[in-house]
C-alpha cells in the first residue's frame, strides 16, 4: 500500500514519529507541496494524508489510484468531497484534537491584554523593576475578568471548553448557538448576535466558516461592541474583516483584537494587524501543543489503520 503525507512538517516537525503509519505500508512523508507538485508526488498513492495541501477535482482526477484521503486536521476545506465521493474515495478528519490547546491559547490571550505580562517581563530585563522608587509599579490598565461578560460565538466542543474555563474566573457567559436554552451547560446563557456584541466585555468566536458567518465581524457589527471590548478569533480568519478591524483599533473603538489567525496565512508584510500595538497576532499555533499534535497523529494514524480494516472512522 503507498501511503503519501504532502506536507507533514506542521503536525510533525520532528518531535513526533510516523513509524506506526509506515508499519502499514510504503510511506513518504513531504515536508511540503507546492500546488504544482501534488499530483506529481501523489500519481501513485492509494493512501494520502494532506494538511493545508488543496487536493481538489483536478488533482482528484489525475490520481488513479487513491482510495483514501486523510485530513490531518478537523476542518476539510481542502478536499473537493463531491469529486471524492464520485471516484468512491474516503476522506476522514480528525475532530476535536486541539480543543483543550485552542482553549487554553484564548485565555493566553486574554490574559496578555488584561495582565500585560510579556510588557512587564520586557520592561523588567531592560532593568526597570530594579530601578523602582516603589516595590511594585505598573503603567498599563490591569483588569480582572472576574464580573465581565463573555459572549461566545459558536457553541462546539472548543466554544464549550472557553465557556467553562470562563466561568471558573467568575464570567458571565453568553453565546450564540442553534441549541435550545434549556440544552445548555449551567451558567450559559443563550444570547442573539446583537446582544452578545453590544453586551460583552469579551467577544470570542468559535463559529464554523460558512457562507452567512463570513465577516461576520464587519464594520457594521464592530460598530455594536464596547469602546472597550476584547475580540478573540481562534476559529478561522475570514470571520473577521481583517480592515475593518484595524480601523476600529486605530480609532480606538475596539480595544484590542486577539487572534490566532487571518484571513491570509502567512500574512503579507504590511498586513497592518502585524503591526498596532494593540492587536495581538499569534501565527496560526493554538493547535499545535505536542499534546494536541500527538492526539493528531494517533487518530489519524488509527483511521489510517481503520481503513484498511475495512471499517473507516471518522468519515466527512
Amino acid at each position: 500500500m503507498k501511503i503519501v503525507v504532502l506536507d507533514g512538517h506542521t503536525a510533525n516537525p520532528g518531535d513526533l514519529s510516523w513509524a506506526e503509519l509506515e508499519a502499514m505500508g510504503d510511506l513518504t512523508v513531504y515536508p511540503r507541496t507546492a500546488p504544482d507538485e501534488t499530483v506529481a508526488r501523489a500519481c501513485h498513492a492509494e493512501i494520502l494524508l494532506t494538511n493545508k495541501v488543496v487536493v481538489g477535482r483536478n488533482e482528484i482526477n489525475q490520481l488513479p489510484h487513491l482510495q483514501y484521503i486523510g485530513v490531518l486536521a478537523t476542518g476539510y476545506n481542502v478536499v473537493d468531497l463531491a469529486a471524492a465521493r464520485e471516484r468512491g474515495i474516503i476522506v476522514t478528519n480528525v475532530p476535536a484534537y486541539s480543543t483543550e490547546s485552542v482553549a487554553q491559547m484564548v485565555f493566553a490571550h486574554l490574559l496578555s491584554v488584561t495582565n500585560h505580562t510579556e510588557h512587564y517581563a520586557h520592561e523588567n530585563r531592560r532593568g526597570r523593576w530594579s530601578g523602582s522608587s516603589d516595590f511594585c509599579y505598573w503603567d498599563t490598565p490591569l483588569t480582572e475578568l472576574s464580573g465581565k461578560t463573555m459572549g461566545i460565538v459558536g457553541l462546539g466542543n472548543i466554544g464549550r471548553r472557553v465557556a467553562q474555563i470562563a466561568l471558573a474566573f467568575g464570567m458571565e457567559v453568553k453565546a450564540l448557538t442553534s441549541k435550545p436554552a434549556n440544552a445548555l451547560p449551567e451558567g450559559l446563557h443563550k444570547a442573539s448576535l446583537h446582544e452578545i456584541l453590544s453586551t460583552s466585555d469579551v467577544v470570542s468566536l468559535h463559529c464554523p466558516l460558512t457562507a452567512d458567518t463570513h465577516h461576520l465581524v464587519n464594520r457594521e457589527t464592530l460598530g455594536m461592541m464596547k469602546r472597550t471590548a476584547i475580540l478573540i478569533n481562534t476559529g478561522r480568519g475570514p470571520l473577521v474583516d481583517n480592515h475593518a478591524v484595524s480601523e476600529a483599533l486605530s480609532s480606538g473603538s475596539l480595544y484590542a483584537y486577539c487572534a490566532d489567525v487571518l484571513a491570509e496565512e502567512p500574512p503579507q508584510a504590511d498586513n497592518p494587524l502585524l503591526h498596532l500595538s494593540n492587536a495581538y497576532i499569534t501565527p496560526h499555533i493554538a493547535w499545535a501543543t505536542i499534546d494536541a499534535r500527538r492526539r493528531l497523529l494517533q487518530t489519524a494514524i488509527q483511521n489510517v489503520r481503520s481503513f484498511l480494516n475495512g471499517h473507516p472512522e471518522n468519515v466527512v
